[in-house]
């Protein structure tokens, strides 16, 4: 864990980087090393073999203690539902963007009701979301789209973090620290 994190305080964290940049893993360690109980909200869904086996490896991974709560969509509301006090982790807010975009949802909306969601919560909560506009611009309007709402989402969700943590080659990188 981090220096920076402080296994026991109440806030949120926003744990950022490229696609296998050690997000998931650091996020899961921030969460292990609270009381239980662990509530892992997951925003994927296995639409295909490969993404099934992703989301497989990702359970596989975690300790027994977890609580899974599957939000592709309502993520605001899983958010709502977990018990008052209780640690969360939400993996993650690239694929839940993703889902809210290709399900036709109003992005704006949907956001604004994920940070309402986020400031009824009185229990640690760890975030992961890919940081995706370093890359290729890409080649079609959808790719464009879904990169530019995910670099707003991500502006939206750091100032609301008390820490914001940018992971670079499994190694985390404090970019905010609230004290």
């Amino acid at each position: 864990m981090a220096k920076t994190e402080t296994a026991g305080r109440a806030g949120l964290t926003l744990v950022l980087g490229g696609a296998r940049s050690g997000k998931s893993r650091y996020a899961e360690s921030l969460i292990a090393a609270l009381p239980r109980p662990w509530v892992y909200i997951a925003t994927a869904e296995a639409r295909d073999d490969e993404m099934a086996a992703r989301i497989a490896a990702h359970r596989a991974r975690r300790e027994a203690g977890w609580q899974t709560v599957e939000a592709p969509h309502e993520l605001p509301e899983a958010l709502a539902a977990v018990p008052e006090g209780a640690a969360v982790l939400v993996d993650c807010l690239t694929l839940w963007l993703s889902n809210v975009m290709l399900g036709s949802f109003d992005v704006g909306n949907m956001t604004h009701r994920l940070e309402a969601a986020l400031a009824a919560r009185s229990g640690r909560t760890v975030l992961v979301s890919n940081e995706v506009g370093l890359g290729i611009v890409p080649d079609n309007p959808l790719g464009r789209s879904f990169r530019d709402c995910q670099g707003v989402l991500n502006q939206r969700m750091a100032p609301i973090a008390d820490h914001v943590v940018l992971m670079i080659a499994g190694l985390p990188m404090t970019v905010k620290e609230t004290p």
